[in-house]
């Protein structure tokens, strides 16, 4: 039996509407669009393909990386957010979730989740890739 479709919200960032058909679930690791499209060309440039979902909030100007849950227990990287589910056996629907966003990695084109540990080194790298950047200018 599939419950109503409960909204997952991070704080200032994207929203990301999800039923409750499957009991995988999922955490949303918000950041920055400039530092996440980095972190998204690392993750594919990686020996291993390891990006899940991605959904891109042109309106906000971020991008969220679908993480397993219980992710948000002890996620401490700088400039992000990692909204928990609270375990409500929630999975990702397939089209925009919100106006003004859209998939990057849709959820039928990606893997389930991105690894929070490939994410957290991807996400250092994009950040100290995007400041080389600014300090040549």
């Amino acid at each position: 039996m599939e419950r109503s479709t409960p909204t997952v919200t991070a704080a200032a960032t994207a929203t990301v509407t999800v039923t409750a058909a499957e009991a995988s679930g999922c955490d949303l690791v918000t950041v920055p669009a400039r530092q996440g499209l980095e972190a998204v060309d690392i993750l594919r440039r990686g020996a291993v393909d390891a990006v899940g979902p991605v959904l891109h909030d042109d309106d906000r100007g971020t991008l969220g990386f679908v993480v397993p849950p219980g992710t948000a227990d002890a996620w401490d990287v700088p400039g992000s957010v990692c909204t928990q589910t609270d375990g409500h056996g929630l999975s990702l629907v397939p089209e925009p979730p919100v106006a003004g966003a859209d998939w990057l990695l849709p959820p039928d084109e990606a893997d389930s989740a991105t690894d929070p540990a490939i994410l957290r080194h991807a996400l250092g790298e994009a950040a100290r890739l995007i400041e080389a950047a600014d300090n040549c200018r």
